[in-house]
């Protein structure tokens, strides 16, 4: 049995045991396992750590551990340049991209309100999300722990709210995101960036009331949806300013 001291910091805590938080505590492994592998058997997924400390040097997920190693391991700084301290991914993300699994449908839509590319499908697997979120690079947002844990799954975030609006909130917080937010230029429906488009080309797609009052139309470049500022514009401004505040 390998004997190693182990402390997590921050929100990582909210995946341990009570009585191992916001404290270094004691923990034995078969063998010399990986940190990777020694951090997940505590409840927290790799893809929520940026930093791991092995003695107080920066190491990647496939140190193994040795007897009497002090571990010590910190979430994601997203929001801050931490090159020097990286081993465990090429560099934080300084443009976000998301995937979001079957259950955080209102959240997806809720960041894309915020012009931020949210990929989101139901019929996804596991497996999928795993897949799409490596392969493009984005950050997998499950509340799914085991998810969190495949291998091949970099970068991943599990919202600990139940509501979407409040998710919206943590999550802007989370990654630094008012800075980034493009509001309102992205299908809500599909994902797809909404561009400018003159009233002549979209005025057979509206209905007739919206055509003689409406001038301002924006069309997304993937579904064709057209948008303007109808009777619900005023409630998404409103719903954007409010998160936004909360968020900051």
């Amino acid at each position: 049995m390998t004997r190693l001291t182990l402390r997590a910091y921050q929100e990582l805590n909210d995946f341990l045991h009570p009585s191992r938080r916001g404290k270094e505590f004691e923990i034995g492994v078969n063998g010399t396992p990986s940190v990777k592998d020694v951090v997940e058997s505590v409840g927290v997924p790799h893809t929520e750590v940026d930093v791991i400390l092995v003695n107080g040097e920066s190491v990647d997920f496939g140190r193994l551990v040795r007897e009497g190693d002090r571990l010590a391991v910190y979430p994601q700084f997203e929001s801050l340049d931490i090159t020097s301290l990286l081993r465990l991914r090429p560099a934080p993300l300084r443009q976000p991209r998301f995937a979001l699994d079957g259950h955080l449908g209102r959240l997806a839509g809720y960041l894309r309100l915020f012009g931020f590319d949210c990929l989101y499908q139901t019929e996804w697997d596991d497996a999928a999300l795993a897949s799409v979120s490596a392969r493009e690079e984005r950050i997998l947002l499950t509340r799914d722990r085991g998810l969190l844990k495949r291998t091949e799954v970099t970068r991943g975030y599990c919202p600990r709210e139940d509501h979407p609006r409040r998710q919206l909130v943590e999550v802007i917080r989370r990654f630094d995101l008012l800075g980034a937010a493009q509001p309102l230029t992205r299908c809500i429906a599909c994902n797809g960036e909404l561009r400018a488009v003159p009233k002549a080309e979209v005025i057979a797609q509206v209905p007739d009331d919206v055509a003689e009052t409406r001038d301002v139309f924006t069309r997304c470049r993937s579904c064709r949806r057209v948008y303007w500022e109808g009777s619900h514009f005023a409630r998404l401004i409103a719903l954007i300013e409010a998160a936004a505040g909360d968020a900051a």
